[in-house]
């Protein structure tokens, strides 16, 4: 006779299949639980194109366009091969003045965070800065550096700066101070400290301040670029514009959103590794 051995915590017998651990069937209502949003997600997208179509027709192309015709256009940018340049300058200007602006913000806050009194001293004038309307420096920065990248640069610095050095000295803020005082305790040298203890700590911070940052930083250098550019998103949608093209205003709308939302899928990415391998240290 076969023994029928039963599981007091879910009621069944070996003749019944292993038992589900809480774990199975939490990873399976995951699994569900995105499936759902991204389901959700293709639906609300593709219920803002027909609702967009449908007012293309209703409307008329000259005033809100439509998703055809702008997908027509972006075939026509890409083959004809005057994208890419625009596109290139676009890129090298953002992620240019992105990555200097992360250096600098970080190295700002893990600079003056750590003492309180220092902090104090130049925090509201930081504040002050990042109150500053950028839109309103754009002609200010082309009159000191011209027309050409080093202006749209600086322009992204701008917008990306403040928000680096807020999340980093917030971070830097919330660090254990039992840790630091560890790290002290055993003499550690400032780059030891700085890689075994405060990096890691405030890697969540510095890593929610990029997924900020992408967008300003395209937004930086599309405004720069509307002001005063020979060449650029901007510069084309700028050119659409003066031209009474709405299609083509649209159409550097959607290159520009579609790499905001690649560039921050990536950082997205790289934060779940992060914080994963964080959880399993």
């Amino acid at each position: 006779m076969v023994a029928n051995r039963v599981d007091g915590s879910a009621g069944r017998t070996e003749r019944d299949g292993p038992v589900d651990s809480q774990d199975d069937r939490d990873r399976r209502a995951d699994r569900r639980h995105r499936w759902v949003v991204r389901g959700g997600q293709w639906g609300v997208g593709v219920l803002i194109v027909v609702l967009w179509q449908l007012a293309g027709q209703v409307f008329g192309a000259f005033t809100v366009s439509s998703p055809w015709l702008i997908v027509q256009r972006i075939v026509e940018l890409v083959g004809g091969g005057t994208l890419w340049p625009d596109l290139g300058t676009t890129l090298a200007e953002t992620f240019a003045g992105l990555a200097i602006g992360m250096v600098i913000g970080v190295a700002l806050g893990v600079l003056i965070a750590p003492s309180k009194t220092v902090g104090r001293w130049f925090y509201p004038y930081i504040m002050a800065l990042y109150s500053l309307p950028r839109v309103a420096l754009a002609p200010l920065f082309i009159v000191w550096f011209g027309i050409g990248l080093e202006s749209k640069i600086f322009m992204v610095v701008t917008m990306v700066v403040f928000v680096a050095f807020y999340n980093t000295y917030q971070g830097m803020r919330g660090i254990e101070p039992d840790l630091l005082e560890m790290t002290r305790s055993f003499r550690a040298p400032w780059t030891a400290r700085l890689r075994w203890a405060i990096l890691p700590s405030i890697a969540p911070w510095i890593l929610t301040s990029l997924r900020l940052s992408i967008a300003l930083a395209l937004i930086g250098a599309v405004i720069a670029e509307l002001v005063g550019a020979s060449q650029g998103l901007g510069y084309y949608m700028g050119y659409a514009a003066n031209v009474l093209d709405t299609t083509g205003v649209f159409a550097g709308l959607v290159i520009i959103t579609v790499i905001a939302m690649l560039a921050e899928q990536l950082v997205a990415l790289v934060e779940r590794r992060v914080l994963r391998h964080r959880a399993t240290r």
